[in-house]
């Protein structure tokens, strides 16, 4: 297997516990966490979570929600797309490519694929050739919206 494969990750408690390692450890991983202990997850329910690891130790992850076309206030024309959430890769591991073989990954699915730039990622995500959106102050509500277009698909206006 290559180190850049790009996997879903089980829901399950070894998953858990190496989230305990990145910064944005939250209250969606808590609640999946008290699921698991009521056992309400099972081991292959369908995880939004994909990461890659290095040996046996999980380096990056992004969450991938498939958002159905009827919300989409983004993209023309209107259509599925993915939102891509929590991108993280552990600091001994960043300028490696990890952040990039994720975000290939997200690309690759053919969707359109929006994101959030946290404050002084925005370089990040116009080098992995998303583009800010014209900022709506109704539809935003202070997030930083970037997003990245597949061939034929444009800004929703």
């Amino acid at each position: 297997m290559n180190y850049m494969d790009v996997q879903r990750l089980s829901v399950n408690f070894k998953t858990l516990e190496e989230f305990e390692n990145f910064k944005e450890y939250g209250s969606q991983e808590l609640s999946m966490k008290e699921d698991l202990q009521s056992d309400i997850i099972e081991d292959n329910s369908e995880s939004p979570f994909y990461g890659i690891y290095f040996g046996n130790k999980l380096v990056a992850r992004m969450s991938l929600y498939k958002i159905d076309r009827k919300y989409d206030q983004y993209f023309s024309p209107p259509q599925d797309y993915l939102e891509l959430w929590k991108l993280e890769v552990l600091g001994p591991y960043q300028g490696k490519g990890f952040g990039r073989a994720l975000v290939d990954y997200a690309k690759s699915l053919n969707l359109p694929v929006k994101t959030n730039a946290r404050q002084r990622s925005d370089h990040f995500w116009e080098k992995m050739g998303f583009s800010p959106l014209t900022y709506d102050k109704d539809r935003d509500r202070g997030e930083n919206p970037y997003v990245w277009f597949p061939k034929g698909v444009s800004e929703q206006k």
